[in-house]
């Protein structure tokens, strides 16, 4: 029996007005526009203020895609927020998200898998459409990463920022048909980008606070290694998964722009074939790939890949990876 097909119909994107520059980090910690642009390709990045959370960010973009799809609250059938920095641990943010944009009744809940988020809720998201269950699926990516970002570490400072991405998938749909989607998890990788405290595990204490032990550590050297193996690892399962598409381009998790470069040479693609925007953004963990997606329809970056294989591709804290084969 052949599954029902799905794809975008409408995408939205919300980042908040403050700009966090290089030369802003630079007053923090030791390090320069220049060394900071050299290692990560990044320029700026987004920041939250107070009063503004991951929520916020969500229901804006929510709002927007549903515009761009021409749908009414109504037409959702579920919801998935891809989070590591929901609102509150209890209850989920995406049931605050479903009160505000009025979507009554509507199944809702937040998803954790680090940078690889927005995929892994893709992946989700596919379950319902194959098995016949949904319609329209708003799936988001979004993060507040600066709320846990340690501004005395250099190598880790640098890198984030905040964001979400909005996409309703439907079975009405006009370009970027799902084809296929993975998603697969390595434990033994769990102690390479954590938070400490926080969780059930270790509560956080006045004393764990002042010694920023709720805030993130990044190993580096061993997420390098693993991001650019992954992401030429995904980028050809998904040639493989397809191959009578020819690829049209791809939109990886925005880490780093040597990591991505590093992949690109290996895969040997066009420098115009990746859609990056970390320059502007940082790394937004699981928003990275929403934003950069609405961002590349809004830009006409996809205009002449009409039945082509477009991959979104990512990886991160778990280690988890995963990705998502198009048709466009």
């Amino acid at each position: 029996m052949s599954r029902p097909a799905f794809g975008i119909r409408g995408t939205g994107l919300c980042v908040p007005d403050k700009v966090l520059t290089n030369a802003d980090i630079s007053a923090l910690v030791d390090t320069s526009d220049a060394w900071i642009t050299q290692r990560t390709g990044i320029k700026e990045r987004r920041m939250v203020v107070e009063g503004q959370s991951t929520s916020d960010l969500c229901i804006a973009a929510s709002r927007i895609a549903l515009e761009d799809a021409g749908l009414k609250p109504s037409d959702i059938d579920l919801i998935i927020l891809a989070t590591v920095t929901p609102d509150q641990h209890v209850p989920a943010t995406a049931c605050k998200i479903q009160a505000e944009l009025g979507m009554k009744g509507v199944p809702a809940f937040d998803l954790a898998a680090g940078c690889t988020g927005f995929v892994y809720a893709t992946n989700v998201a596919a379950q319902f459409f194959w098995a016949g269950t949904a319609q329209n699926i708003l799936v988001i990516g979004a993060e507040c990463l600066t709320r846990i970002t340690n501004y005395t570490d250099r190598g880790s400072c640098i890198l984030f920022g905040d964001g979400a991405g909005a996409v309703i998938y439907s079975t009405d749909f006009e370009h970027g048909e799902v084809l296929s989607a993975s998603m697969e998890a390595d434990g033994k990788g769990y102690d390479v980008m954590y938070q400490r405290a926080g969780g059930a595990r270790q509560p956080l204490t006045p004393e764990l606070l002042e010694a920023r032990e709720h805030q993130l550590v990044i190993h580096g050297r061993q997420v390098y290694k693993f991001a650019v193996n992954k992401m030429v690892e995904l980028v050809n399962r998904e040639r493989a998964n397809n191959p009578e598409l020819e690829l049209g381009g791809v939109i990886p998790h925005q880490m780093n722009q040597r990591i991505i470069e590093g992949a690109r040479e290996r895969l040997e693609i066009d420098e115009d074939r990746i859609f990056v925007n970390i320059q502007r953004y940082g790394n937004t963990s699981a928003a990275s790939i929403p934003l950069a997606l609405d961002e590349a329809r809004r830009s006409g970056w996809f205009e002449g890949q009409d039945g082509k294989l477009i991959v979104l591709c990512s990886f991160g804290a778990g280690l988890t990876w995963g990705s998502v084969g198009l048709r466009w």
